[in-house]
């Protein structure tokens, strides 16, 4: 299996509450859902249909099992997830308090976690460097031996040795209490960086990497060091993405937010989406925004991640393109020798699309 998307890295069981609006000590009922950000963004690129892996590690218990079976049930394949009896699978408890406020409290990671015990020698690096898109997080970089395996990874797949359409993205998942500084970060950051051909983070997280700076410095910052496509969020004013040769800027999808924090895990699956589609990178900014905000309106992340028609139904509901939508529009025309005769595989094929 050649994975279209292959991401490494943190996963865990979220519990979240079933009442919303109260603190943690207040909630009466939860609900488990799988989590973890580079496993959401796999499940996020399946829902939209594409081939996703993850690969990381649970632990050797009924937990590390249900998020086996998760997996299995978004279709995202398992084949790189394997169990460390040593350590128990990580729990993440969160209080919903919309619209801003979503405090995440991480048991088991201290002081480590399954997922950050994979180890260089274990990865299939033939599958790495033929994936699609690989995709990281600076979190597997906070201590050994994940920071090991992640390096290797990405010098496995180096900016020259990628075909066209292939992609290495580096989330900026920069999270304080997995560091001792920001510049022990910035410094592990600048070892992968190197091999990254899309770099995704906010003003925070950016600053962490790069240094700080306005959006659009922080982005040359990134295309300095030989990043093609430098992404930053830029809150309630949208996101904008940048490369040498061009500047988009995407207006936020204004929802009633309900749950914040799968957001940029369904963005991210969404963009990824976008790439693999060769879209123009102003549809596959405002599709993946789209896709972020139908997460914020709903409880939980990876069962919350939406799909192609709902991301469309958006769009189009706020007056947006949908991505291919004129260029399929225009494919009929062009290609019939007629200009009465349509070609009906050209008109199923964009509605797929």
């Amino acid at each position: 299996m050649t994975h279209e998307l292959l991401t490494i890295g943190r996963i865990s069981v979220d519990i979240y509450p079933n009442d919303i609006g109260v603190d943690l000590e207040d909630v009466t009922s939860f609900g488990k859902y799988l989590g973890g950000s580079p496993s959401n963004v796999a499940v996020a690129a399946a829902r939209h249909g594409r081939r996703a892996g993850i690969i990381t590690r649970t632990g050797d218990d009924a937990f590390g099992n249900y998020l086996h079976r998760e997996l299995h049930k978004f279709n995202v394949d398992d084949s790189f997830v394997s169990a460390v009896k040593e350590y128990p699978t990580a729990v993440t408890f969160c209080a919903i308090k919309p619209p801003e406020d979503f405090p995440l409290y991480f048991y088991g990671r201290f002081p480590t976690a399954p997922d950050l015990q994979l180890k260089a020698e274990e990865l299939d690096l033939d599958a790495i460097r033929d994936a699609g898109i690989f995709w990281s997080t600076v979190t597997g970089l906070c201590q050994e031996p994940s920071r090991e395996a992640h390096i290797k990874a990405h010098q496995a797949r180096p900016r020259t040795g990628l075909k066209e359409g292939q992609f290495t993205i580096l989330d900026l998942d920069y999270r304080p209490m997995f560091w001792s500084s920001e510049e022990e970060a910035r410094a592990e950051v600048a070892k992968v960086l190197p091999h990254v051909t899309v770099a995704i983070g906010n003003d925070k997280e950016c600053a962490v990497a790069v240094g700080e700076g306005t959006p659009d410095e922080q982005a040359d910052r990134l295309l300095a060091a030989g990043v093609e496509i430098a992404v930053v969020k830029l809150g309630p004013e949208g996101v904008m993405a940048k490369t040498r040769t061009e500047r988009v800027v995407s207006a936020p999808v204004p929802v009633e937010t309900v749950n914040g924090l799968g957001a940029g895990d369904s963005f991210g699956g969404a963009f990824c989406h976008g790439l693999l589609s060769g879209w123009p990178l102003s549809e596959v900014l405002d599709y993946a925004n789209a896709s972020g905000a139908i997460v914020a309106s709903r409880l939980s992340c990876a069962d919350a991640m939406p799909t192609p028609d709902e991301v469309n139904a958006l769009l189009a509901e706020r007056g947006r393109p949908i991505p291919g939508a004129a260029r399929t529009a225009k494919a009929p025309a062009a290609s019939a020798p007629k200009a009465s005769t349509l070609d009906a595989s050209i008109l199923e094929e964009g509605a797929v699309r």
